[in-house]
């Protein structure tokens, strides 16, 4: 038993992990004369006290696995944070480059229950009549369901990401010619990078909040050219998204074409102590940020969270009306030759989103993969400096400063044992559990 819930307390409050049949085995190797010597480590899956290894499932929704979204979400904020002031291999200075963060909304599909706002921020009554309270049911949901577009709203969502693709490449134009240079002279002097994330509204569809920052030519490692502001960034993000268009498909004679929504917010990112914090700071940014990188169209609008098999399924699920025809939508779609490349029933589930919920450009800051690594090795190293034996590893003398690592893995199942469930549940995650080193 209390092998049992060292290996569980090891999951760090992973509730469906990964089972895996196999072995792994780690030998000393001398590099100078590449002999390969005594086992300095054996694991078999069959010694287990489960039975199995049992991995974190690495799901990033909240709504699957809460503990390893959170390790998600903190990655997220990081990977943000190290972007807006430095760290995590990014110097320092790239806090003082230009920088804001934008909020990019879909169009109109018809009408919506809302909570619109007077001049004094006061909350004014939707067009039904109603003042709805901010945890109303119905915000987001058509006045008139049998008139709203669900097609276009299927369709924009499936289309969002290229849509960003095409703002992305117009935002580098613009930058270019308020700085009076060609697009294919700009990354001699600056380079446009950013970091954004994908959100839900209630009504079902897509926005995007985005970290958008100018630097020099060679990234965050190099200053912006003097030219460079903030308020030549914010012109050329509005020009950018104002011109930027993606044609869609002709269905039954009708020609879609997609562009964002009227309402787009860009506002300069200040530091910390700006202004006695009135102002946006990084850590809100990078905070707001991580927080939508955990969610879905499950958490804004109570559809799934996994993909449909059976468009029958729908009768049995408990969501909302709106989320049900917008999948039902998606799933007829998906059944048309002309939109297989969409792939809109794989998708039904996310409403037709089918792109990446958080993404960034090459140089903005480190990446996710990087930050797992680093808590990876940083695992090892803890038990790697509990369990060698300083006679034979890390030696100079015997010379063996390295390791041969023959592996081999086959997934077995997924989640726990009922008994296993109910051993996790007594336990108390300690503080660091996820493994994780001291992020400063």
């Amino acid at each position: 038993m209390p092998a049992l819930l060292r290996q569980l307390s090891g999951l760090g409050g992973c509730t469906h992990p990964i089972r895996l049949d196999g072995h792994r085995t780690e030998h000393a190797v001398n590099t100078r004369t590449g002999e390969i010597g005594n086992v300095l480590h054996h694991l078999d899956s069959t010694a287990l006290p489960a039975g199995h290894l049992l991995v974190r499932c690495n799901n990033r929704r909240t709504t699957r696995c809460a503990a390893c979204a959170e390790v998600y979400r903190r990655d997220t904020f990081h990977l943000i944070t190290s972007g807006l002031r430095g760290g995590k291999g990014i110097p320092e200075r790239v806090a003082a480059h230009p920088r804001v963060f934008a909020t990019f909304t879909a169009p109109g599909f018809g009408p919506v229950h809302n909570r619109p706002k007077g001049p004094a921020r006061t909350v004014r009554p939707c067009r039904c009549g109603i003042v709805h309270d901010q945890e109303d049911a119905v915000l987001g949901t058509p006045l008139n369901p049998d008139a709203y577009d669900y097609e276009a709203a299927v369709l924009w969502n499936a289309h969002a990401g290229a849509l960003w693709r095409r703002f992305s490449t117009y935002l580098r134009r613009e930058v270019a010619k308020r700085a009076g240079l060609t697009q294919r002279a700009l990354p001699a002097y600056a380079r446009v990078s950013f970091a954004k994330v994908a959100e839900y509204q209630k009504r079902g569809a897509v926005h995007f909040h985005a970290v958008i920052r100018i630097d020099g030519p060679e990234g965050g490692d190099t200053p912006p050219p003097a030219w460079a502001t903030a308020e030549l960034l914010t012109d050329a993000i509005r020009a950018a998204a104002t011109a930027a268009r993606v044609d869609g498909p002709v269905i039954d004679g009708r020609a879609h074409a997609f562009t964002f929504g009227r309402q787009l917010d860009v506002r300069t990112i200040r530091s910390a102590d700006f202004d006695g914090g009135q102002d946006l700071t990084e850590r809100a940014v990078a905070a707001y940020i991580a927080k939508y990188a955990t969610k879905g169209a499950e958490t804004a609008t109570g559809a799934l969270d996994r993909p449909l098999k059976f468009l029958a399924e729908l009768a049995q699920l408990d969501i909302s009306d709106h989320a049900r025809r917008m999948i039902r939508t998606a799933w007829t779609l998906g059944a048309r030759k002309e939109l297989e490349d969409l792939r809109l029933r794989a998708w039904a589930h996310m409403l037709g989103f089918r792109g990446h919920f958080s993404t960034k450009s090459r140089r903005y800051s480190t990446t996710l993969g990087a930050l797992r690594t680093a808590r990876a090795e940083w695992r090892a190293a803890q038990a790697a400096s509990a369990t060698a034996d300083p006679t034979t590893y890390g030696n100079p003398e015997v010379g063996v400063d390295t390791t041969l690592v023959l592996a081999r893995w086959v997934y077995a199942g997924t989640g726990l044992t009922d008994a296993e469930a109910w051993l996790a549940e007594s336990i108390e995650p300690a503080p660091g559990a996820e493994g994780e080193p001291t992020h400063g």
